[in-house]
């Protein structure tokens, strides 16, 4: 008995860490380690098959730092990814986030800027577009948004010219005690955000002075009170 569970776990492990890439995508994470991805290690690990991110009250953090995949940058593409948080905290502030189109702005500190597919505890801000050390929140969940360049002077008004899906639907798709799926898909000056199947940004940058073309892809673990984040089955395609 002991024997067969040994090969069973076996089993599942390699399965795990093998988990095949659908149709006409690539994978990012082998499921074991963190090959292919640089960040802090005192605060990135693969634990139970998934990319963690901890950080602790014995340590923690005075900026946003981030996981950079060392892949390549990415340009037009849909990006598929599974998270979770483990909270370690009682008021669930833990926030993350999955940067793409993105600059390294400190090498050092790991801290990258760019658009980034928003995510917290709470689901307040799951799914919308944020951008990280730049124009601030792009899209709020479930909106649909247009930006054009400001007066000279003045920052970015996002346009909300509709909603992408009802608020109801919105509110409803983040599942706050498991793991849920966020789809990124970039195409051109058109940004589209997904969770759990329902759409949860559409934004058209028309800014050609900020909009960003092509960048890095990066995770997030966020300043503030203790927190962790879980990421796995992490897929990119590449789009024309």
């Amino acid at each position: 008995m002991r024997i067969l569970f040994f090969l069973s776990l076996l089993a599942a492990v390699a399965a795990r860490a093998s988990e095949p890439a659908p149709a006409g995508y690539v994978s990012l994470f082998d499921g074991s380690t963190l090959s292919g991805w640089e960040g802090n290690p005192s605060l990135w690990s693969v634990v139970d098959g998934a990319i963690t991110g901890r950080t602790t009250a014995e340590a923690p953090l005075k900026s946003n730092t981030f996981l950079i995949w060392k892949g390549g940058e990415v340009r037009n593409f849909e990006l598929r990814a599974q998270f979770r948080f483990l909270n370690n905290n009682e008021k669930k502030t833990a926030n993350s986030g999955i940067q793409y189109r993105s600059k390294v702005v400190d090498p050092k500190g790991w801290v990258v800027g760019g658009y980034q597919g928003d995510m917290d505890a709470a689901g307040r801000y799951a799914g919308m577009l944020y951008e990280e050390k730049g124009r601030g929140i792009l899209a709020k969940p479930g909106e649909k948004v247009r930006l054009v360049a400001p007066p000279a002077g003045e920052k970015t008004k996002p346009e909300v010219v509709g909603a992408c899906a009802p608020a109801a639907a919105v509110a409803a798709s983040f599942n706050p005690e498991g793991w849920n799926e966020i789809v990124i898909r970039a195409e051109g000056g058109h940004l589209r955000h997904y969770l759990n199947g329902v759409a949860t940004a559409d934004v058209t940058d028309l800014d050609a002075s900020q909009a960003a073309t092509s960048g890095i892809l990066a995770l997030q673990v966020h300043a503030g009170p203790p927190m962790t984040i879980q990421f796995k089955s992490l897929f990119l395609k590449v789009l024309p």
